[in-house]
């Protein structure tokens, strides 16, 4: 990691156009601006972190009692039932 101190107004300059410019400092924090091309994703840290838990847990294996509630159809071997419709007890 590149540790660099910087004053107002002053840039940093990353390969492939990005630049990185110190708008303001104060006791709460830095203040950045970012220029990049449009094709370059800028997210913060903390949404790439969420996004990434969240492709996890959607890429793991489904719960079969949870599908049954969606009426959706339990694969074999299950013993969750499947949840009558209104339709059946009429």
């Amino acid at each position: 990691m590149l540790i660099l101190g910087r004053r107002e107004g002053d840039s940093i300059i990353i390969d492939g156009g990005i630049r990185i410019v110190v708008v303001s400092c104060d006791r709460g924090g830095v203040r950045i601006g970012i220029e990049a091309p449009n094709n370059v994703k800028i997210l913060r840290g903390e949404i790439a972190q969420q996004v990434a838990q969240e492709n996890q847990r959607a890429a793991a294996p489904a719960d079969a009692s949870w599908m049954a509630t969606l009426g959706a159809p339990i694969a074999a071997g299950t013993s969750t039932p499947k949840p009558s419709s209104p339709e059946a007890s009429a």
